[in-house]
């Protein structure tokens, strides 16, 4: 072998050495839904495919092919191929597509507008998906227990609350102490899946013919109107592969392609050809073709096994839910909450009180309102087959703006987005049986925003009125200069034009001015993360004031003091002692009149309520407590 090959072959070992861990790791965050879907999916669509109780061989190998080439064409092509590409700097999910859009100029582009209304219901689906996804994976693991003892039926519900109830208080602690073992559960769960899918295949080999399309084409053909309902219960297999997109910033396209093609798919198809074997020789076994897959003396130790993977997906969901929301408060979607930093260092380690006690009750409604998973499949689907189709046609937006070829991403597009639709129609025949649970949720939760968004537009306008110009400020330090005493100011304020009120009241009633005085304005980028170099804009003003411009990306934690500190050592502001400064802050009281357009008068006050409970700005920009002096602020909108 000559030297230059022995390089080429040490590099491409050390690739695959930097990638291993994290395909494992990924498989414990973005495979924990999709993993554990052949826990339900099978049964449901076998059993919405024999309304008579009684399903037939090709029934079995229709439902089959159609979730195994579900699979290809909605995951592995769409997803892992093609979605993926759509990146923001490397991050992805709905809310960093919708960054690409700039929500921020959507007044100047009718579609943008559009596009960013349609984003944003789509994030909100994503909160009915975290509710539901607890609830029928966890219960359908549980349910197993009733497989040999029926009689144990009635411990189910009751079971699945504590574990959730359990799973939900120990988020305030953090996960990174159970973090490490996600991965390799999850690929012990996907060895035992393919292994008791093998079984199954090697029980009856005529399983096969469904690698074919041509079964679940043949079928859905010849089984008219209930067809669509088969295909609304096949569409479980593929709910979480919006989590390839939304963790693809956590781990990457390779790794999560590598532990996709190399894993999870392969196990995830033995075991639906295993459980169709099984059905096409025992169609008794329909309730629970997965565990009836096991011998008996495995089927306990199982019934574990599923409730840690279950839990283990429940728990990625819910950690989505609080990175979500970080990103959508950066945004300017909603109004600050308490976000606490875990001690882990896992992926997401963040922890929102208020999200993680409305997802508990959510989920817990669910359990108990719904109280099976066959019950819950009903409300599953609708959610995540509406926000695939809005990921679809945001990406169409995004390839056009990236000026792709037109006819072939509307040929490509165009396509799947047709699939998505009929996913979403089939699934909507459930609106009634459950369907409209996490619909709701996503209504109220993308009504909020709007109303916050909205009202924060109006503020805006609001505060620039009653702010003070630059220059008038100037003068009247020139033409009556207050008390000078020495130190450094920090005059947070929202926007970077104009005088904070903050500022111009205190002089007003105290006459007193720090020597050195930085109006800061933070202002969150539409990229995930921004350098050092690009971080700080500060701009000299006079009289020993200047303006200092922090950016964030939506995907960071804004910190104030680490941005001064970040101006200090590249020079862009004096050096001082961080912990003598004074912050001021406004404490901004909202009075709704009903004068303003754009809102309602209710809708004002309950943007004056969301704006009266969000988290003060000292403590979400992480500036110490006994350095903030807060000036009220009245403000009539």
């Amino acid at each position: 072998m000559s030297a230059t090959a022995k390089i080429g072959t040490a590099a491409q070992a050390g690739t695959v050495r930097a990638w291993a861990p994290m395909t494992l790791a990924c498989m414990g965050v973005v495979f924990g839904d999709i993993g554990t879907s052949p826990l339900y999916t099978l049964n449901v669509a076998a059993k919405a495919a024999s309304p008579a109780g009684e399903v037939s061989p090709q029934a079995v190998l229709g439902i089959v092919s159609l979730i195994f080439w579900s699979l290809i064409i909605v995951i592995s092509i769409k997803y892992a191929i093609l979605i993926m590409r759509a990146d923001n700097h490397g991050e992805g999910g709905i809310l960093a597509l919708l960054a690409l859009i700039s929500p921020r100029r959507a007044k100047q582009n009718r579609w943008r507008a559009v596009m960013v209304v349609i984003g944003l219901i789509g994030a909100t689906l994503l909160y009915g998906d975290g509710a539901i996804t607890p609830a029928i994976s966890v219960l359908s693991a549980v349910e197993g227990v009733k497989v040999y003892a029926p009689q144990l039926e009635r411990v189910v519900v009751p079971l699945t609350v504590l574990i959730l109830a359990m799973l939900f208080m120990i988020q305030r602690k953090g996960t990174s102490w159970i973090g490490g073992i996600f991965g390799p559960v999850m690929l012990i769960w996907f060895v035992v899946a393919g292994a008791l899918g093998i079984v199954g295949i090697v029980r009856t080999p005529a399983v096969l013919a469904a690698l074919s399309p041509l079964p679940a084409i043949t079928y859905l053909w010849h089984a008219g109107p209930l067809a669509f309902v088969v295909i609304g219960g096949a569409f479980l297999a593929v709910t979480g592969g919006e989590a390839f997109y939304a963790d693809m910033g956590h781990f990457g396209r390779i790794p999560i392609r590598i532990a996709w093609f190399g894993a999870a798919l392969p196990a995830l198809t033995l075991n639906y050809f295993g459980q169709g074997g099984l059905l096409l020789t025992e169609p008794s076994a329909i309730d629970s073709p997965f565990y009836q897959l096991a011998p008996q003396w495995l089927h306990y130790p199982l019934v574990v096994l599923a409730t840690v993977a279950t839990v283990i997906a429940s728990q990625s969901i819910i950690s989505g839910a609080y990175s979500m929301t970080q990103q959508a408060i950066q945004l300017g979607f909603l109004p600050r909450m308490n976000i606490l930093h875990t001690a882990g260092r896992e992926i997401g380690q963040i922890y929102v009180p208020f999200v993680n006690w409305a997802l508990a009750a959510t989920t817990l409604a669910a359990v108990v309102g719904f109280g099976s998973s066959d019950a819950l499949a009903g409300a599953f689907g609708i959610a995540v087959s509406l926000l695939m189709a809005i990921t679809t046609l945001m990406a169409t937006f995004v390839a056009l703006h990236w000026k792709y070829n037109p006819i072939i991403v509307y040929a490509v597009n165009g396509s799947l987005l047709a699939l998505d639709l009929l996913f979403f129609a089939s699934t909507s025949t459930k609106l009634f049986e459950g369907g409209w649970f996490p619909l709701l949720i996503a209504f109220v939760i993308a009504f909020l925003m709007l109303t916050w968004r909205k009202g924060e537009e109006i503020m805006d306008t609001v505060r620039l009125e009653v702010r003070k110009p630059t220059s008038a400020f100037v003068e009247q330090l020139n033409s009556d200069p207050p008390l000078r005493v020495p130190g450094t100011a920090v005059v947070l304020g929202r926007m970077a034009k104009g005088v904070p009120l903050a500022l111009s009241h205190n002089i007003r009633c105290n006459h007193v001015l720090y020597e050195n005085v930085l109006l800061v304005a933070v202002s969150t980028t539409e990229t995930p993360r921004v350098s050092d170099e690009d971080k700080v804009v500060v701009a000299p003003i006079a009289n020993g004031l200047a303006r200092v411009e922090l950016r964030f990306g939506f995907m960071e934690q804004p910190n104030v003091p680490n941005g001064l500190e970040v101006a200090m050592a590249r020079g862009q502001i004096a050096k001082c002692d961080l912990s003598r400064v004074i912050y001021f802050t406004g404490h901004e009281t909202i009075i709704p009149s009903g004068r303003r357009s754009g809102l309602a008068r209710w809708r004002e006050e309950l943007f004056a309520f969301m704006h009266h409970n969000a988290q003060r700005p000292g403590a979400y920009f992480k500036i110490p407590s006994a350095q903030i002096m807060e000036i009220g602020v009245e403000f009539e909108i």
